[in-house]
């Protein structure tokens, strides 16, 4: 019945800052960006190459998620990279706080974790 994960749907708090990481320091592609006057709202549709993955969204003051301590809901999006230590350095050389590089214990792949504008947790997989 399901064929795959269609995208995924991220409220920020601050429309320019997170326009701008998701954009200029993860390098995803703007597929469409709307303004919807009646909800205030902007609704930028992103991609990693043609692969449609995120709508980002704005709203007027929405409340904040709570992240720590983990709390019930989405833990945490994911992102397959060819070289984790590369990925690494190139978003620390862009000003992004990374958490060290560990080793998944079941699959012996190399990951690291970041947090978006909003301290959503990103994770960083090794292929």
């Amino acid at each position: 019945m399901l064929l795959k994960i269609h995208h995924i749907a991220i409220i920020c708090s601050d429309y320019a800052v997170s326009k701008k990481f998701y954009t200029e320091i993860l390098g995803l592609n703007i597929i469409r960006e709307v303004y919807r006057e009646e909800r205030r709202s902007y609704k930028l549709d992103l991609a990693i190459g043609d692969q449609y993955v995120i709508e980002l969204f704005s709203f007027p003051n929405p409340p904040e998620r709570p992240s720590r301590p983990e709390s019930c809901g989405l833990r945490h999006l994911a992102f397959s990279v060819e070289n984790i230590s590369n990925t690494r350095a190139e978003l620390m050389e862009k000003g992004i706080d990374c958490e060290d590089i560990r080793t998944d214990e079941f699959t012996g792949k190399a990951f690291f974790f970041i947090q978006d504008p909003d301290q959503l947790p990103l994770e960083f997989y090794e292929r």
